[in-house]
């Protein structure tokens, strides 16, 4: 994949590092992971003349690139080089403007090694084929290079190790396009990779702070080693040109984005002088300006390694100390974490782009459907907001954040029911700063494949792009048939009046498209889909302790949420909805009495510990299935309850047993149960397993935050919400 072919330097208006960071980093070289791979043939020959050779795939830079940093010292010799294949270059599923920006990283980076009087080798070929000619052409001893957090990077990587070793080569690596050395993150996990994010949080926690980022290459680091230069150098070793690559360059726009670390470290001092945004930088927010590209925008040169995630990393750090920051997830420090996050879930897993053979990964039966497929690629299903955004990516290369997450929804589980597959497939093609596990990970959040699973929350993509772009001037930009079109039809032109249409000359159907989809009954008809595949995920269980301990619940691995309803009577029962926080048996519960009410209980409950477990059922009766948990003396802060007065403290209470309800069991009064101890609250056996914004059955109906405000006719005060976000956070952070 091109996602190891990517890297980018710039020029040195590199931003100053603190000295203390400086003699930290030359120290303390153990934290930077560097890994020396010495043969028998190398010990005996290591009084040779050294003679390196550092080797390019993302990590694009000369800052903070300890493997190049470790590889000059007492070289004779040092040539940069980067490998490219111009087969794959042709048939692989990356587009112009990515390749465009990945040829101008590269021109960047041969600037600055100019500035150390050496030059950037730009190799034809491929990586198996090409360096073992190479190293014996010119005498190489030493071989490094980034250490590729990636499955199929690293088995490229072990070849070539495995190819130096039969030559005598040392081979030496260092981590720096991540924070942290994943294998420490999984072997403080107990050996596989943290699957939710507070579990992940929890361990990075007990690890030490990332090594911070090592200063830039310069000529004094340099130097008495020498780049071997002949004048042939451009032809033979030259960066390549789109035409070159077998690219029809004839009607491209210019680029919305410059590829190189020069241009990368300009954006991260102009992205820290804005150090309000910075500091109160909280959940992803869309505004008709946040739409378009900006000149602080960092992610296509994070994802090719211009700028080192330390740097921005600690440079963040510097900042927070002095301002108020937001806290992770939700802090820029937190977005970070997040892209960690999913290179340590990924970096195991080479299925983790597929669904097949995934283990994370929920099996959907999703529909193929290649026409559908192409108009959402292109743009052309006839709901401007989205296809505004695809029009968007496959110009510029980049869309915001939120609006990744309207075209997900609308391809996957909120309208087109297409796998996740094909539009992570679209996205590595022309998204920028998409990159393998990140782009993967992403998308089976969003179509509720793994790490998330409320999918009752669907976008519509209508009513989102009313929200984000009210006037439609995002839509004008980039769907220029509908420029003319008033503001009060812009977002559904179909309903414009033909009168309207002529006028705005663009006739729905014919100048652009009618909607391809009734998104009201597919939406519906998706939940219903997918519901029915979590159902059957909170029925699996293991044949035996052995194979729990192995396999997992996949339930409680996916953190499957489950809801409970009372069974139907006369008398309307009450909705309990009980949702894991967390991974040590905590839960939060939130209740309705009456399905008209605008009444929800939140209770947060903490599970019993083993002894108390063991106590209780010394005592119980039929307790060997119970489930038992009980309030956490801790967090009655977060037991409130939630009515148009705003919140009220509800204390005290009991311990409850959670058992499966027989057919005989008659209906319980939950409301009297809340009030007594140790009583059995017995769910319905058929659980209905959803956790909506509307929550219906035949007996009661759950309403959530958003259906209150638009019932009631107000919004909560701040102090009022606090509790509830606090929750939410908890349960769906980010």
């Amino acid at each position: 994949h091109i996602t190891y072919c990517l890297l980018s330097i710039t020029k040195f208006k590199f931003i100053n590092i603190k000295p203390e960071l400086k003699t930290q980093s030359q120290n303390k070289c153990a934290k930077f992971e560097k890994h020396k791979i010495m043969t028998s043939q190398t010990k005996e020959k290591k009084n040779r003349d050294k003679h390196t050779v550092h080797w390019f795939r993302r990590g694009l830079r000369l800052h903070d690139n300890p493997a190049l940093r470790e590889g000059l010292k007492n070289a004779k010799t040092f040539r940069c080089v980067f490998i490219i294949d111009p087969w794959f270059a042709g048939t692989s599923n990356v587009g112009i403007n990515k390749w465009r920006f990945l040829l101008q990283c590269l021109e960047d980076l041969d600037s600055n090694l100019r500035r150390l009087n050496s030059r950037l080798f730009v190799i034809r070929g491929q990586p198996a084929d090409t360096l073992p000619k190479l190293f014996k052409e010119w005498n190489t001893t030493c071989l490094t290079f980034e250490e590729d957090p990636e499955p199929f990077g690293r088995v490229r990587d072990h070849n070539i190790t495995e190819i130096c070793k039969e030559l005598g080569i040392e081979v030496i690596t260092a981590v720096s396009h991540t924070l942290y050395k994943l294998e420490k993150i999984i072997e403080k996990n107990g050996g596989r990779a943290p699957f939710t994010y507070h579990q992940f949080q929890a361990v990075i926690a007990s690890l030490e702070s990332p090594p911070p980022a090592e200063p830039p290459i310069t000529l004094e680091t340099v130097g008495n080693a020498k780049t071997p230069l002949d004048e042939e150098h451009d032809e033979k070793y030259g960066v390549p040109t789109l035409e070159e690559l077998g690219f029809d360059i004839e009607g491209i726009k210019p680029p919305v984005w410059i590829g190189g670390e020069t241009e990368a470290l300009t954006r991260l001092e102009r992205h820290l002088e804005r150090k309000a945004w910075v500091a109160s930088f909280g959940r992803p927010k869309m505004t008709p300006q946040s739409l378009l590209a900006s000149q602080t925008g960092l992610s296509p040169y994070l994802r090719f390694g211009c700028l080192s995630t330390r740097l921005f990393y600690y440079q963040l750090t510097d900042l927070f100390q002095k301002i108020k920051k937001t806290t992770p997830p939700l802090s820029l420090h937190g977005q970070l974490l997040w892209r960690e996050f999913f290179y340590c879930a990924a970096t195991k897993n080479p299925n983790f782009d597929k669904m097949v053979g995934n283990p994370i990964c929920v099996q959907m039966n999703w529909d193929k459907n290649p026409e559908a497929l192409a108009k959402w690629a292109n743009g052309q299903t006839g709901f401007p907001w989205i296809d505004a955004i695809m029009r968007q990516l496959r110009e510029e290369g980049w869309i915001h954040h939120l609006a990744r997450h309207a075209v997900a929804c609308f391809l996957t589980r909120g309208d087109l029911w297409i796998s996740w597959e094909e539009g992570m497939k679209i996205f590595e093609e022309l998204l920028l700063d998409a990159d393998w596990s990140v782009n993967a990970g992403m998308w089976m959040w969003l179509s509720c494949s793994s790490f998330f699973q409320q999918f009752f929350h669907c976008y519509c993509p209508v009513k989102f792009g009313r929200k984000a772009d009210p006037n439609g001037d995002y839509i004008r930009k980039y769907i220029p048939a509908l420029k003319n079109f008033p503001t009060r039809y812009i977002h559904e032109p179909r309903h414009a009046p033909e009168e309207v249409q002529r006028k705005a000359k663009c006739i729905i159907g014919k100048d652009y498209p009618l909607p391809m989809i009734d998104h009201a009954k597919a939406s519906r008809i998706n939940m219903e889909r997918i519901k029915l595949v979590y159902q059957q995920l909170t029925k699996y269980r293991g044949p035996g302790p052995e194979s729990d301990k192995n396999n997992i619940n996949l339930a409680s691995m996916l953190q499957t949420a489950k809801a409970q309803s009372m069974i139907p009577t006369s008398t309307p029962s009450p909705t309990t909805i009980l949702t894991s926080v967390n991974n040590s048996g905590d839960y939060m519960c939130r209740t309705q009495l009456v399905p008209s009410s605008p009444n929800i209980t939140y209770h947060t409950y903490k599970a019993r510990s083993a002894d108390e477990n063991q106590k209780i059922q010394n005592s119980s009766t039929n307790s060997s299935t119970a489930d038992f948990i009980k309030p956490s003396k801790s967090m009655y802060h977060n037991m409130q309850t939630f009515n148009e007065q705003g919140l009220e403290k509800q204390q005290n209470l009991p311990y409850q047993k959670i058992t499966p309800r027989t057919a005989s069991d008659q209906p319980i009064n939950t409301e009297e149960l809340l009030n007594e101890e140790n009583k059995y609250i017995k769910p319905d056996q058929e659980m209905n397993f959803i956790i909506p914004n509307t929550f219906k059955t035949e007996s009661a109906e759950f309403m959530g935050y958003d259906e209150f405000v638009q019932q009631n006719n107000r919004v909560l005060q701040e102090q009022e919400i606090a509790t509830i976000e606090n929750v939410d956070h908890k349960i769906n952070p980010g």
